[in-house]
């Protein structure tokens, strides 16, 4: 039950708010208004904390790190997610098959590529369809050649975050690398790593503390 007094009622959905100022933040989602604007690209937004949030990637600053690996981030959210990679939490799970994910949106991609044929996204360049805004915008860079992933060390851009990543790990040293147990080969994405394991194939990794007997699998 609403207790709040209906003096500060939203026209739009009915629902009461105890201060002005939160009537009129929540109004900017019938609205569309976004009266903070950031002095650097331009970009608006509805809250002065998004404001605040969005200009660390400019500024670099990263105030929340986490406590296992010491990887520092510019939003308190992106820390929440990250330490789900140390804790193993998925609790984003699919109601149509057993998958789990760690974030919301992998939840709703795997929804739609994998249990839906539905592609409303199609590309004006080659009419290429897509299941999510985020495919297609991806897929355009081929067409267009954004380079939208700057380096913050230096004046490198990249197609891709994936290439990013790599060039920070490799020229800038920030970072995790993800390495192989058998043949120590790094990679900067933990699928990579999956990737490349089944090359391996039938190695026997693990030697017998007792006889020179060598297996795949460590009991």
């Amino acid at each position: 039950m609403n207790i709040h007094n209906d003096r500060f009622k939203c026209i739009e959905c009915g629902k009461c708010f105890p201060e002005k100022t939160k009537l009129t933040t929540h109004r900017r989602i019938y609205s569309g208004e976004k009266p903070f604007e950031c002095s650097v690209c331009g970009t608006r937004f509805k809250l002065a904390g998004h404001l605040t949030d969005h200009r660390r990637i400019h500024t670099g600053e990263k105030p929340y790190k986490c406590r296992v690996c010491d990887k520092a981030f510019s939003q308190s959210a992106s820390l929440t997610v990250h330490m789900r990679i140390h804790t193993g939490d998925k609790p984003y799970k699919c109601s149509l098959c057993d998958k789990s994910f760690s974030r919301s949106s992998s939840l709703q991609t795997h929804e739609l590529c994998i249990h839906s044929n539905v592609k409303p996204h199609s590309c004006s360049y080659c009419g290429k369809q897509f299941a999510t805004v985020r495919y297609l915008k991806r897929h355009v860079r081929i067409h267009t050649g954004a380079k939208p992933f700057s380096c913050g060390h230096c004046s490198k851009e990249f197609m891709w975050h994936a290439q990013l990543k790599r060039h920070l790990l490799t020229s800038h040293n920030e970072g995790t690398w993800f390495t192989c147990h058998i043949c120590q080969r790094k990679f900067s994405r933990k699928c990579y790593l999956k990737q490349h394991m089944p090359r391996h194939g039938d190695v026997k990794q693990y030697v017998c503390d007792e006889c020179p007997k060598r297996t795949q699998h460590m009991d």
